[in-house]
């Protein structure tokens, strides 16, 4: 299974925020898309990538006691060299890298334009539901082998 496969199902909509913006900001934003991370622009999804912000990002800052959120910007939390993955990129190689790095959220560019984001959490169910559908399959024709072969030996 591809990430394309993923965005697919999931949708292309990213959230961002721009990189002068308050890790106050940030965490409504956060909270108020249910979401674990932001790509940091100028502007909208449309523009360049800049960074990306998450979570983990603003606990950081909290752990650090460098000041109030309000009084915190993004461009001085975010990661600005920022890994990120093609639509075709296969689920199994998109897990084994997010794994390796340690991050729970890679944003999937084609031709030089973001086109969604990926969670660890996506990767995961993706990965579930495939081998959940494997495991079906694969009991379905083994039972269904049992049949044929009992068919086969039983007298007439």
């Amino acid at each position: 299974m591809m990430l394309q496969e993923i965005l697919r199902h999931k949708g292309v909509v990213v959230h961002t925020i721009r990189p002068d913006a308050s890790l106050d900001d940030v965490a409504q934003t956060l909270v108020r898309h249910n979401c674990g991370s932001l790509i940091v622009t100028e502007s909208d999804a449309s523009a360049p990538m800049l960074g990306i912000i998450t979570e983990r990002d603003v606990l950081r800052a909290c752990a650090s006691r460098r000041g109030l959120l309000t009084e915190l910007h993004v461009a001085d939390f975010m990661s600005r060299n920022v890994r990120c993955a093609s639509p075709s990129d296969s689920v199994e190689d998109t897990m084994g890298l997010m794994t390796e790095l340690r991050i729970r959220h890679l944003p999937v560019v084609e031709e030089g334009r973001l086109s969604g984001i990926v969670s660890i959490g996506d990767i995961v169910k993706a990965q579930h539901d495939h081998l959940t559908m494997e495991n079906h399959y694969l009991k379905t024709y083994i039972h269904g082998d049992e049949d044929s072969a009992l068919m086969t030996v039983r007298p007439r």
